[in-house]
């Protein structure tokens, strides 16, 4: 009896000794035990991140919307040319060929292909020998100016080269002058004082003042050109247009063969 009742007492005081431990680290009743000092919160710990405020987008997209649109194409062309006149037409009789053109315009674009140009021209039309025998004139001073308003196509072709074609109206003024010319006043009109503008009722007026010309025509224009782009950007060009000039049944036909550059 005795035997069985220090068995039961050592079990117990090993049962004690065993237990100890787990029963200090038990928190008292009704207290909670104390946050860790440091270590990683969990995610659901973390403030949220604020939303942006009211009315304001994200910086990327704010600068897109203001990212400008970039085109294929110039909105604004200028070009400037010379070269030489090849005449046709009434105005080829007295007329030679070779006389200096200079053009100078500007195109406004709507789009790759379609834009609306103008074209400043000024065409040097030296008489022929002939015409000035006719005349009974030394010498002479004979040009014409025109202004042109035309559709323009643009033909791309390749990175580098293109064409174009062109036609509309335009005004042209055809002006001139004899030097110490003979021809007496009153006579009968060839067909050089006809087509020079100066021949009143079949005959030259008698106060002489037929030897200085001035005319205003409206006629059409047409032509094309190819194009070459050079590495800064800039485009050289041949151009071959024809111009034709009619008034009071008199006309102007003037053909420019220019080359020159735009931007």
């Amino acid at each position: 009896m005795i035997g069985k009742f220090a068995t039961a007492s050592a079990l117990l005081v090993l049962f004690i000794m065993l237990g100890k431990p787990a029963f200090g680290q038990t928190a008292p009743a009704g207290q909670t035990p104390a946050a860790p000092a440091s270590g990683p919160q969990s995610p659901a710990a973390q403030a949220p991140a604020q939303p942006p405020a009211s009315g304001q987008e994200p910086a990327d997209e704010e600068s897109t919307s203001r990212r400008k649109k970039i085109h294929d194409y110039k909105t604004w062309n200028y070009n400037v040319g010379v070269g030489a006149n090849v005449d046709s037409g009434t105005t080829k009789q007295f007329v030679r060929g070779g006389g200096i053109v200079g053009t100078a315009g500007v195109a406004r674009n709507a789009n790759k292909y379609l834009g609306l140009r103008a074209d400043f021209i000024f065409a040097d039309l030296p008489l022929r020998d002939s015409t000035l025998q006719a005349a009974q004139a030394t010498g002479d001073t004979s040009y014409m100016l025109g202004v042109t308003l035309d559709p323009i196509i643009n033909i791309p072709v390749t990175s580098k080269y293109g064409g174009y074609v062109l036609f509309g109206g335009g005004f042209y003024h055809r002006s001139g002058s004899l030097d110490s010319d003979t021809t007496v006043p009153g006579s009968p009109c060839n067909s050089f004082f006809v087509w020079w503008g100066t021949c009143f009722n079949s005959s030259l007026p008698l106060s002489g003042r037929f030897t200085d010309s001035s005319q205003n025509q409206f006629g059409y224009n047409f032509g094309g050109g190819v194009t070459r782009k050079m590495p800064s950007g800039v485009e050289i060009y041949a151009e071959y247009r024809f111009t034709h000039g009619s008034s009071n049944g008199i006309t102007t036909d003037v053909r420019p063969i220019t080359i020159g550059v735009r931007w």
